[in-house]
């Protein structure tokens, strides 16, 4: 290769890159809630998250001095992101572009194992607007969003040994990267580790269709090595603190045995009904990304120069990832965001089928113009159909989490305590660093978290407490109402309401 070349593929690089990064600012700009053109993110999850992290930046130790039940390493992030700014999403919209920017780099480079530069680079703005724009990816800063770059990448060392009908042998680093990513994403939420058993399997496939024994337990040690390397600092830090029994308990045992319905599919009839009832209404709610889904799934079985493995492994890594994911019983739209990776195939060979039309075109420079005209379509279809673009519309200093902050932020050192519901902003608004473990109440039955919030109102523990929908009697033992105020969207209606201590 002379230099010349290997410039020209530098320079290819550059701007492949810089394009990515703009595109995923733009579309993050439109698509979240935390971005700058929102009053702010008030998702009650991603303010928990917030929450969690800003403990722990703060010295609090999380699950043992404040409960909530994702993996320590989004609350890490949500810390890195309180540091960036105190009282704003402005660091989550740092991350999430980031992520975006990680995602759609990785789906280029996977759609380039299938089509030329120039479709991918056409094709990946509007792969992006399918995702992002989705009910899936609901407002912004979901755990699963930051996985998806993690997700992704796996998924291009697949795609990559099974580009031909004979597998490519995969190399220790692969399999160790593999295992570091597992252990990430395991260590966000567990629910995603599905799709790293499907992985693993196909990795293993490859060398037992081999008989390549050794390599097997080689592999084997070597991702489970890498995946236990990820848990190191949570060890160390759980163990510094005497809290390795609280990260057990709150995020796998009450995760598993606790937080998951599976009440819901008691029988394996009603079980195999409700998955697939979830599978059609996912792909109903979804259809700007599942049509690529299926298109992709289909079009692998039907390659013929896709080998049988190459086949199992799409249809063994979404499958597994599914179950895995709606197994509990819960099915909230965002949930569903893991399975965006599966588009990177379909939009793969829609680049193929694109390659044939562009060869066609009389005008050899019209495809260099394609791809801004393909991020301004893309951007128009996620500012007509993005669920939170009518959020903007929201008065900063009308919305009810800033009329309540007004009245905290009188005080000095005020305290809070968030009852009834989720976090519903006001400690990332106001700042607060909460003085109870269960600083909100968690979507999870337990009894100890019904009691300390019990206690929290019967003894006036705090000077604030804000409340939804309802309240007890006995709260005015110690508080008065200073403020109610009623918020809506969609079918949902709420009154929120917010005391103060009298005492």
């Amino acid at each position: 290769m002379t230099k010349k070349d290997k410039l020209k593929i530098a320079h290819s690089r550059i701007t492949a890159t810089i394009y990515i990064v703009m595109l995923s600012f733009l579309l993050m700009m439109i698509c979240t809630r935390s971005s700058f053109l929102y009053p702010m993110n008030n998702w009650d999850d991603v303010n928990s998250y917030f929450t969690m992290g800003k403990g722990m930046m703060n010295g609090l130790v999380i699950y043992r001095d404040l409960y909530e039940q994702k993996g320590p390493y989004l609350y890490f992030l949500y810390g890195l992101a309180y540091l960036i700014s105190h009282r704003t999403f402005a660091g989550v919209f740092i991350f999430e572009v980031i992520a975006a920017a990680g995602f759609l780099g990785i789906a280029y480079k996977s759609m380039r194992l299938f089509c030329t530069r120039r479709s991918a680079m056409i094709l990946i703005s509007l792969l992006g607007a399918c995702v992002y724009v989705s009910r899936s990816f609901y407002w912004g800063g979901a755990a699963e969003e930051f996985c998806l770059p993690l997700l992704a990448y796996s998924l291009y060392c697949i795609l990559q040994l099974f580009q031909q009908k004979e597998p490519l042998e995969p190399s220790d680093k692969t399999v160790f990267l593999g295992g570091i990513l597992a252990g990430i994403v395991m260590q966000v939420k567990y629910t995603m580790a599905g799709f790293y058993a499907a992985w693993l399997l196909m990795i293993l496939l490859i060398f037992l269709q081999r008989r390549q024994w050794k390599k097997i337990l080689r592999a084997c040690l070597i991702f489970a090595g890498a995946f236990f390397l990820t848990m190191v600092p949570w060890l160390v830090y759980f163990g510094m603190h005497g809290a390795l029994k609280d990260w057990y308990q709150v995020y796998i045992y009450n995760n598993l045995f606790i937080y998951a319905d599976y009440a819901k599919m008691d029988t394996d009839g009603s079980r195999l009904y409700t998955l697939m009832k979830v599978l059609i209404n996912l792909a109903e709610d979804n259809r700007s990304y599942f049509l690529f889904i299926i298109l992709g799934i289909i079009a692998t079985l039907l390659d013929r120069g896709k080998g049988w493995m190459a086949k199992l492994s799409i249809l063994l890594m979404s499958s597994l990832l599914f179950l895995n994911i709606f197994i509990g019983g819960s099915t909230l739209p965002y949930y569903s965001i893991p399975l965006m990776i599966f588009v990177i195939p379909g939009y793969g060979y829609a680049g193929r089928a694109f390659d044939l039309i562009l060869d066609r075109i009389r005008w050899k420079q019209l495809w260099k113009m394609l791809p801004m005209v393909s991020v301004a379509c893309s951007l128009l279809i996620v500012t007509l159909n993005s669920m939170n673009v009518s959020f903007m519309q929201q008065d900063r200093d009308s919305f009810f989490v800033y009329r309540f902050a007004d009245i905290i932020e009188k005080e000095q050192n005020p305290t809070l305590a968030n009852i009834g519901c989720l976090d519903v902003g006001l400690y990332t608004v106001t700042g607060i660093i909460p003085t109870c473990r269960f600083f909100q109440t968690n979507a999870i039955s337990l009894e100890e978290m019904n009691q300390e919030q019990e206690d929290c109102i019967a003894e006036g523990k705090t000077q604030f407490i804000v409340m939804r929908d309802s309240y007890p009697k006995n709260i005015f033992t110690h508080y008065a109402l200073v403020a109610q105020a009623p918020y809506h969207w969609g079918n949902y209606r709420f009154m929120y309401y917010l005391f103060k201590s009298v005492d």
